[in-house]
């Protein structure tokens, strides 16, 4: 079962007479855990750590600090529950949306202005906070609009170079309506800030850029509010208050405070809890919140209990890209002593563990800044070492593109794996759903870019980047476990701008690549067999930015109809490299019809998003048949 805090238990709090705001504002934060543990065990993901961490501060600015004229917004966009929960708790935004987060026409998993009411800007891409600020304070000026504007930025968060960049400039602007809280819980993703990039004597630097700054307890209300009153009286320079938190607050097993030294990794930064950790945590919190009613007076909350659902039956043949990619990697690593690893925060995310703990001395963290880590790379490959730099594509490709193109400006050998790629999953939101990354480094000289559609072709593409590619590489990884109803031919071998038939068919072919397309082109195919006599042939292609024009010749044919399959945007993905190709064959009576994301991609269950944006296998063979 799960459990959720009703509507009319806030109102009734909220109206409550007798109470301390201080009082009043815990027992509203703590409501509000409940609910954000609701939320994310429904959704079946989220960030549970920094929602915990960020509640107290969430829960005071909207109930005692927020004017008509303020605006309020966290930069990092994780703890995107936690602010949805108060929101919904103040009667902002509906209730009924307790129920959808991370669902398509939701909420989405991380903040956006153009589908979620209250919303002051997109997050979820870090390091942007203070610059939003402060183009939020200069239309105000313009404008002659009176109103501060909070930001609260997490502690990892500052790793990243666009935070430092913003502080000069709203000093020199004298920015004084800007107040930043650092959510200051001293763990980032799912390990320690100071492990990973240490910040120093974090008050004394932020004093260097001429801010005020002054630090407290932010799970302390009484504390926290002093904080905020005393930043208002500042004038002439924008504030910034350290609010020292704890990770996971308010459950005691998942604040960070119970790790045992022993313990290397945070276990409640993202996902979900399981059924015990779920009923446990709310039995503490709910307990707790019925102890200080009796202490004020007030009657008892009683939870709403809504059943659990059932989770789906698991899929067979399913196949994980990432412990492949780590096996891969870790057998690279004890043949090649060139090879240097290094990551940007995300080493279980990307499989970076195995080779780390065999290899430390060639492992490197460089902590949330891809530009300085892919610069790094550069240096490396310039010393004829062979780096392998590591982050979620959303991250890696957009935010360090310029150091890609330094790298191939120096005609020396990287490799780069994006994970996270494409469309799926969905459930974070377009901030990290990964769409743009063919167009955005197709075109850098020497950059060869794969996608590889299964366990055994990650291992191929891996070792082809290291042995066999002179030029540098880009690999994009699928993270979810995919079902892969298909089977590699044994005679298959990666060959630069070639890919190989799965099916066999004669009125029509199906270009696409990667676990996620590759699969729905595939059962789209067996059904237009089985059910309309249509044969199809479907390729796997695993080269995103290049195609050998004689072998698609080839494997065209006489057939007349192609269809390409892109888990990315149309505009600038391999579709348009096939159709630009046939186009210069000069195969003038072949009609090449492009399938793929046409717009922004929503939030939601992957199948759910699948069919929304017409890619998945019902989609395909719905084209197929008008074609016909």
């Amino acid at each position: 079962m799960l459990y959720h805090i009703n509507q009319k238990d806030y109102q009734s709090l909220l109206q409550s007479r007798g109470i301390s705001n201080i009082v009043k504002t815990e027992m509203f934060a703590l409501y509000s855990r409940i609910n954000t543990l609701y939320m994310i065990a429904k959704a079946g993901s989220g960030h549970i750590g920094t929602s915990f961490s960020s509640m107290d501060i969430f829960s005071w600015m909207h109930l005692n600090v927020l004017t008509d004229d303020d605006l309020f917004f966290s930069s990092k966009g994780h703890d995107a529950p936690g602010l949805y929960s108060v929101l919904i708790g103040i009667g902002k935004l509906d209730y009924e949306y307790i129920h959808q987060l991370r669902r398509l026409n939701g909420l989405p998993g991380h903040p956006d202005v153009t589908t979620t009411p209250c919303m002051v800007t997109n997050t979820g891409s870090l390091g942007m906070g203070v610059s939003k600020a402060k183009g939020m304070v200069l239309a105000n000026r313009l404008d002659n609009k009176k109103g501060r504007v909070y930001v609260l930025t997490g502690d990892g968060e500052l790793q990243e170079g666009q935070f430092w960049e913003s502080l000069s400039g709203a000093v020199n602007g004298k920015f004084e309506e800007i107040t930043v809280i650092i959510d200051h819980n001293k763990i980032q993703s799912d390990t320690w800030v100071n492990d990973v990039s240490d910040l120093g004597d974090l008050e004394a630097k932020l004093l260097s850029f001429g801010w005020h700054v002054q630090r407290c307890d932010g799970n302390n209300l009484s504390d926290f509010s002093q904080a905020i009153e005393a930043a208002k009286l500042v004038k002439g320079k924008p504030q910034i208050i350290i609010a020292d938190t704890i990770k996971g607050k308010g459950v005691s097993f998942m604040e960070a405070t119970a790790m045992g030294n022993e313990q290397e990794f945070y276990k409640y930064h993202s996902g979900a809890p399981t059924s015990e950790e779920y009923q446990k945590a709310f039995n503490e919190m709910f307990t707790k919140a019925n102890d200080l009613l009796v202490k004020v007076n007030l009657p008892f909350i009683k939870a709403v209990e809504i059943e659990r659902e059932l989770s789906p039956s698991p899929k067979l043949n399913l196949e994980k890209m990432i412990p492949a990619y780590e096996k891969a990697l870790h057998e690279l690593g004890g043949k090649n002593e060139d090879i240097v690893v290094l990551d940007a925060d995300l080493m279980i995310d990307c499989g970076l563990l195995s080779f780390r703990n065999s290899y430390p001395e060639r492992f490197v963290e460089c902590g949330i800044a891809e530009q300085d880590m892919l610069s790094q790379a550069g240096a490396l490959a310039l010393k004829g070492k062979l780096p392998i730099s590591h982050s979620f594509a959303c991250f890696l490709a957009p935010r360090a593109n310029e150091q890609f193109f330094n790298n191939a400006s120096e005609n020396t050998k990287c490799i780069y794996t994006g994970s996270l790629a494409g469309l799926l999953p969905s459930g974070p939101g377009h901030s990290h759903q990964m769409v743009r990354d063919i167009s955005a480094l197709g075109g850098v000289p020497g950059l060869t870019l794969i996608e590889p559609c299964c366990e055994q072709e990650v291992k191929m593409a891996l070792e082809y980047a290291v042995k066999e590619n002179k030029d540098s590489t880009y690999i994009r990884l699928v993270s979810i476990p995919c079902e892969v109803p298909y089977t590699l031919p044994k005679h298959y071998s990666l060959k630069k701008g070639q890919g190989v038939a799965l099916t066999e068919g004669s009125d029509a072919v199906i270009f696409a690549y990667g676990p996620i397309m590759l699969p729905q082109a595939y059962i789209a195919a067996e059904k237009l067999e089985s059910e309309y006599s249509i044969s199809v042939k479907v390729v796997n292609i695993p080269w995103l930015n290049m195609i050998n024009k004689t072998w698609l010749k080839e494997t065209i044919g006489n057939i007349k109809k192609i269809y390409t399959l892109d888990n990315h945007l149309i505009s600038g993905g391999q579709g348009e490299k096939i159709g630009s190709t046939i186009a210069r064959l000069g195969l003038n009576d072949v009609s090449v019809k492009m399938m793929g994301l046409t717009e922004i991609p929503v939030c939601g269950l992957n199948d759910e998003v699948l069919a929304h944006h017409g890619m998945d296998s019902k989609a395909i063979i719905k084209r197929c048949l008008e074609a016909n």
